[in-house]
């Protein structure tokens, strides 16, 4: 069945009712009401032009304006937030000197991560993000691999912890089992229950013993 302006509008409006506004393009991919991203762009020049050109409502471009402000700061609410929580975590098991927070690799501050924590079983670090969906998470963690590929990083394994709750350890196997460019063998990937798993089961630096 063809993609008729009916139709698009319907699907646009669909996603209006279940999430209070329009969806972006990413969003559009994910969405079983709507075509591809790709299709709206040769079709109609893109999202934005889609919706003028059906009348709809709202913001028409999440890139700009208020909507791109408020949204960058409850991103940023956000990361502080999560990060506040993994590192006060980190701290009850390894305690707070074994902890160093946004730990820079190289004087010139350009590679960097999250959090570096001294075990007695090894070092690691922890380089933490929230996927929105598995097309954010996909887009985030081929980012971080591609920052973590620097051969600095070879000595130490990093866990890229992604914390949103409703991306599930399968999901996130099962992400990984179809990607064609695999973690390198120092590179994991964990949810936030996976990871405190793993770092109860390591030994806190003991520098008395």
């Amino acid at each position: 069945m063809a993609w008729t302006l009916e139709r698009l509008k319907e699907g646009l409006e669909r996603f209006y009712e279940v999430h209070g506004k329009y969806p972006t393009s990413q969003e559009v991919d994910t969405f079983e009401h709507l075509p591809s991203s790709r299709q709206i762009q040769r079709r109609f020049g893109g999202l934005v032009n889609l919706k003028k050109q059906l009348g709809l409502k709202g913001p028409s471009d999440y890139t700009k304006g208020a909507h791109s402000s408020d949204r960058a700061r409850r991103i940023n609410e956000r990361a502080h937030r999560i990060e506040k929580e993994v590192y006060n975590y980190l701290i009850d098991i390894f305690g707070v000197e074994f902890i160093h927070r946004e730990y820079f690799f190289t004087d010139d501050k350009r590679v960097r991560t999250d959090f570096f924590v001294y075990a007695m079983d090894g070092n690691f670090s922890v380089d933490v993000f929230y996927a929105e969906n598995r097309h954010s998470f996909l887009g985030c963690l081929n980012s971080k691999m591609r920052t973590y590929g620097n051969k600095l990083m070879l000595q130490y394994p990093v866990i890229f912890l992604q914390m949103n709750p409703d991306i599930t350890q399968e999901e996130v196997r099962d992400i990984l089992r179809q990607k064609k460019n695999k973690l390198l063998k120092y590179q994991n990937v964990m949810i936030f229950k996976q990871f405190k798993e793993y770092c109860t089961g390591k030994a806190p630096l003991n520098i008395k013993g």
